[in-house]
């Protein structure tokens, strides 16, 4: 079957993230983690109208927010080799602690940090 429809390498779903700073986003989820920028549109502005950031195998999408797309929180769960040195790195290049990396009630090490704008990304490591 064809993939026509969506770009190589993509998801059929991806989260999209509406902001108040989406270039600051990018740069902070490029440092703590590593992401990398695939697609940015910009507006006249110089605001974001739409970006698309690779992890891994994931892309999420993120745009600056407007009148019309206020900014949302949300909550993202992010896989990474370590979680401990993953939400470490997080927090030295500018997310807030939440919880540091613990297991219970399941087989995943799992920490929580906070970006500024309020989205919650949970850190974990699935373990053996």
């Amino acid at each position: 079957m064809s993939n026509q429809y969506k770009p190589e390498g993509y998801n059929s779903v991806s989260p999209y993230i509406i902001i108040d700073g989406a270039q600051k986003l990018i740069d902070l989820l490029k440092n703590a983690f590593g992401a990398e920028e695939l697609r940015k549109y910009n507006i006249p502005n110089g605001k974001i109208v739409h970006s698309e950031v690779k992890f891994d195998d994931s892309v999420i999408m993120i745009s600056d927010s407007n009148d019309q797309y206020p900014p949302m929180p949300i909550v993202l769960h992010l896989y990474v080799p370590d979680a401990t040195a993953a939400y470490k790195k997080a927090v030295e290049a500018g997310f807030e602690p939440m919880q540091e990396p613990i297991q219970k009630n399941d087989p995943d090490m799992r920490g929580m940090v906070k970006d500024f704008q309020g989205n919650i990304w949970t850190i974990a490591t699935q373990q053996k």
